[in-house]
């Protein structure tokens, strides 16, 4: 689609583009045209989660048959191995919550990543090393073994890469991405810091000059430019435009800018034909009722163009703790002592010091205090498990786009990268109450993408 063309654009009006009506599911706020279920002729296991993952509503009767799929596809795992919170609901994942569509994983398909580091997470590695490239753009020689030391570099790309590909090994699945079969390429642009515009533009370079010894079909960019450029003028703008003129999506975190009175949108988000992804706050959440806007980035651009055109969740994401560092030692530490008897409290921080400072200066409090500090830190520290833990931005939104366009090409090897951007506009649902600025055509809906490319006429 040409710039004017993904303006002029009109796609089929949602059930999210209108006000719901009365009868709607109390769990996910649809109307269900499949029906609805009984909530007390389900088996108790069954109806607490539900209730517990529900814990905004009022006591309710019946639940869709859409959420009764859900939480009975994914019941045992999550009983198993998604963290509890505090409200007795759970931690789900962000196929769950997107209600992904799980036949389709990715497989035989390749995303470069481009970031400040990366890590070899075993999300990545086991059972099968998906790692098949590495650059590091700082070195001369592309010496590879600055993926194997964890650093200050390492843990954004990491987490991006496992949010679009890992296969959550570390939680036995559940906490995987949506394209958990996925092959990845890794290019790391820089040392620590910011990364600047000609950064990026060198590893997209690299991802043109490699495209086809690694099979790359994605692009996921997680950072951005200097300043606002035109496309018509930029540089990098225009390396990414060739990106996608020879077969490449290019996928670009908008920004998190959208709280300042100008929310720049940055190359190379702003160029016309990469999808740039803003951020969806979905409160862990299967109710569309709680979605609102993160604080994303948004246009019309210089040129004028729509940015961004799709939105995907921006917080509450799961991604994996870079291992070996402080931040996973006190992870590991904070969920043994929520999962303590109260007796072994004061023994286990004792036996840990210096993990956690507030910790070994509440070693004289009651147990109470402790218990309450605990809590207080593994909401700090956004802990999960002692392996992930939720992150925010849109730099976590992009590869959730790119994880999806995996399972497209996927279904159809032969798809465009024009074709991959309609389809994603085409079956977003808009927010209603939210201007079209912030959220383009609206939230990712991977399942309605995947089934418009299966059906797709080739």
């Amino acid at each position: 689609m040409t710039p004017t063309e993904i303006l002029q654009f009109q796609r089929p009006p949602t059930n999210a583009d209108m006000a719901a009506g009365e009868h709607v599911c109390q769990v996910c706020s649809r109307e269900s045209r499949e029906g609805f279920a009984p909530m007390d002729e389900l088996p108790n296991d069954l109806s607490s989660l539900i209730r517990a993952n529900a814990p905004d509503a009022s006591d309710f009767s019946e639940v869709c048959l859409r959420c009764l799929r859900l939480f009975e596809d994914a019941k045992d795992q999550i009983l198993r191995d998604a963290a509890m919170k505090k409200d007795g609901s759970f931690v789900l994942s962000t196929p769950l919550r997107l209600d992904a569509f799980e036949e389709l994983t990715g497989n035989g398909v390749t995303i470069a990543f481009l970031d400040s580091g990366f890590y070899p997470h075993v999300d990545l590695t086991t059972p099968r090393n998906r790692i098949i490239g590495y650059r590091s753009m700082i070195e001369e020689d592309g010496n590879n073994q600055s993926l194997f030391k964890p650093d200050v570099a390492s843990w954004h790309g990491m987490m991006t890469s496992v949010v679009a590909a890992g296969n959550g090994s570390l939680s036995n699945g559940f906490y995987r991405g949506i394209a958990p079969d996925a092959d990845v390429v890794l290019v790391k642009l820089a040392r620590t810091g910011r990364i600047t515009e000609q950064n990026i533009e060198d590893g997209l370079r690299w991802v043109l000059d490699n495209r086809e010894r690694f099979n790359i079909r994605i692009v996921n960019i997680s950072a951005g430019g200097d300043f606002e450029q035109s496309y018509l003028h930029d540089s990098l703008s225009k390396t990414a435009e060739e990106c996608v003129a020879k077969g490449i999506v290019v996928v670009c975190a908008v920004g998190n800018a959208g709280h300042l009175p100008n929310h720049p949108v940055f190359p190379p988000a702003s160029a016309p034909s990469v999808i740039a992804v803003g951020g969806l706050d979905d409160r862990n959440s299967l109710n569309r009722a709680h979605r609102g806007m993160y604080r994303s980035s948004y246009g019309p651009t210089l040129d004028g163009l729509q940015k961004p055109e799709i939105i995907a969740p921006s917080l509450w994401v799961p991604a994996p703790i870079l291992p070996n560092t402080p931040t996973a030692k006190e992870a590991a530490l904070l969920e043994d002592l929520d999962k303590a008897d109260d007796a072994d409290l004061h023994k286990m921080i004792e036996q840990n010091p210096g993990v956690d400072p507030e910790l070994d200066a509440a070693l004289d409090r009651p147990v109470h205090s402790i218990r309450q500090i605990i809590a207080l830190k593994l909401t700090q520290e956004n802990v999960i498990t002692r392996d992930y833990k939720y992150v925010d931005g849109t730099s976590f939104a992009a590869p959730i786009v790119s994880s999806v366009i995996a399972q497209l090409i996927e279904a159809r090897p032969a798809i465009t990268p024009q074709e991959i951007k309609r389809i994603l506009i085409t079956t977003a649902e808009r927010l209603p109450h939210f201007e079209v600025d912030r959220q383009g055509w609206g939230v990712i809906n991977p399942r309605k993408a995947v089934e418009m490319a299966l059906t797709m006429k080739s």
